[in-house]
């Protein structure tokens, strides 16, 4: 069900509120781009600093201004299961397309408990479900078996955006699930490589940025053109890199804010990126520039 672009939204701010004229903006130009779908209050759009209220404001715009444009997901998970039961069935309320949910995170429970708590989470809604495995940063790995017993036991949980870093894990994953359930690739610079054994698309930070771009690599490997799609990736690859240099989204809301889309104002604990990394980033989007 899931597959194609999708773009993990940045939340705007302007000072400590919700700027949600540079929210109509950012979607405007993913639109125009042609992106699958779009990702609210996932992550990359600073969920836990957001209020109820603030999250319900950001997926009510978003599922209104994308209608007849592309999907939407939100994103809805929590380590508490309630808490993400919660926000699935009110999300489900609002309109969206389907339910990003990341693993528990900090709690680290077993496989079992994550199991359990994704099942229960499936249980509570009619929404299509796609898994957020990333290791990385929540201190669990959703394995393999997990994701099959998962896929046999909840018709809705259909896809997963797998940021493990693995290529490996892809190839497992690919070939033990069936052909309906999707993976996308969690990682914009591992996109091309997931692509290759058997990925169906992309959960894009870089897309915030530059959306028609990432829908370019991702449709021209799609359409069976490899070599455009690779030429594409080693373009695009150093700029991949570095909106990661510092913790996400700091680098791609700043250079959203050099771009004049919105203000680079994220919530503490995260903060503004150094000098040495703002250089950094504006000469890899000036030799990207330079090079189209």
């Amino acid at each position: 069900m899931f597959k194609g672009t999708f773009t993990a939204l940045v939340t705007p701010f302007r000072g400590d509120d919700l700027d949600i004229a540079a929210l109509e903006k950012l979607l405007e130009g993913q639109f125009s781009a042609g992106v699958t779908g779009v990702v609210a209050i996932g992550t990359t759009g600073e969920s836990p600093t957001l209020s109820h209220d603030e999250r319900e404001t950001i997926i009510r715009k978003c599922v209104e201004l994308s209608k007849g444009h592309c999907s939407v997901l939100a994103g809805t998970g929590s380590y508490s299961t309630r808490d993400a039961i919660e926000a699935t069935k009110r999300a489900e309320q609002l309109g969206v397309d389907g339910a990003l949910v990341v693993s528990p995170y900090y709690n680290k429970p077993s496989q079992e408990g994550l199991f359990r708590h994704f099942k229960a989470i499936a249980d509570s809604t009619s929404l299509a479900i796609m898994l957020y495995n990333i290791p990385g940063r929540c201190g669990v790995d959703i394995n393999a078996d997990t994701v099959v017993r998962l896929a046999e036991a909840c018709r809705n949980i259909v896809s997963i955006k797998e940021a493990s870093g693995s290529v490996e894990r892809v190839s497992e994953l690919r070939g033990r699930l069936p052909d309906s359930f999707t993976i996308l690739s969690g990682d914009d610079s591992l996109t091309l490589p997931f692509l290759a054994v058997g990925a169906s698309g992309v959960v894009s930070v870089a897309s915030n940025l530059i959306p028609a771009e990432i829908c370019a690599l991702v449709a021209a490997f799609q359409r069976g053109d490899a070599a455009a799609a690779e030429k594409m990736h080693r373009r695009l690859f150093p700029l991949m890199k570095d909106l990661f240099v510092e913790p996400n989204p700091v680098p791609v809301k700043t250079a959203l804010e050099w771009k004049g889309l919105m203000s680079s104002a994220c919530r503490l604990p995260l903060s503004e990126m150094s000098e040495g990394n703002r250089t950094r980033l504006r000469q890899t989007l000036a030799n990207l520039e330079k090079s189209r």
